[in-house]
């Protein structure tokens, strides 16, 4: 694939097929989310002082996940062939930041969602005005992923020791998930 693909330069407009990767991987990165959480609160439980900011979290990506799952299955887009891995990997991620310790779990919070907003604005401005619910649906969810962010850091995600290489590394990892959900 061309970079200009991956990387659309200002003013080019999106494609039907550009768009129904978005919606796949998109719906890829609400099912991850899930099951990150579902990890964390697994390990962590809900009776955690973070548990309840956890669920809540966790009800939002339900409810992002919920949508995407509906665009995928009006727009007959193929969701990515890598659920089953996402499905391990997200739990697995939640639990052993979790089992790390509160403010480990909060880290994986930050670096997923400092990622994914970066995505979901590359993905607004390749949009445009070509797709008003998808960039609705985008934008939207969007800024609850920034607050899930926010929140975070709020509650110690930066305080976690090697926070830099614990964030990095788990930036990184969800930069790949997004690469290959986009494709497979």
């Amino acid at each position: 694939m061309s970079a200009a693909k991956d990387f659309p330069r200002p003013g080019k407009r999106s494609t039907p097929a550009d768009r129904a990767s978005m919606v796949r991987v998109d719906q890829a990165g609400e099912f991850g989310a899930v099951r990150i959480y579902g990890g964390q609160l697994a390990v962590m439980g809900d009776r955690h002082p973070y548990g309840r900011l956890i669920a809540g979290m966790a009800a939002q990506e339900e409810r992002h996940r919920a949508a995407f799952d509906a665009m995928i299955a009006r727009r007959g887009v193929r969701p990515t062939l890598l659920a089953p891995i996402w499905n391990v990997a997200g739990f697995a991620l939640g639990a052993v930041t979790a089992a790390l310790g509160p403010r480990a779990a909060m880290a994986c919070t930050a670096a997923i969602e400092t990622e994914i907003d970066q995505h979901y604005a590359d993905q607004l401005e390749q949009l445009g005005s070509d797709d008003p619910e998808l960039s609705t649906a985008i934008a939207d969810f969007q800024a609850e992923e920034v607050e899930h962010r926010e929140a975070a850091i709020a509650h110690g995600a930066e305080q976690v020791p090697a926070y830099p290489l614990l964030y990095g590394a788990i930036r990184l990892g969800c930069r790949a998930a997004i690469a290959l959900s986009k494709r497979i």
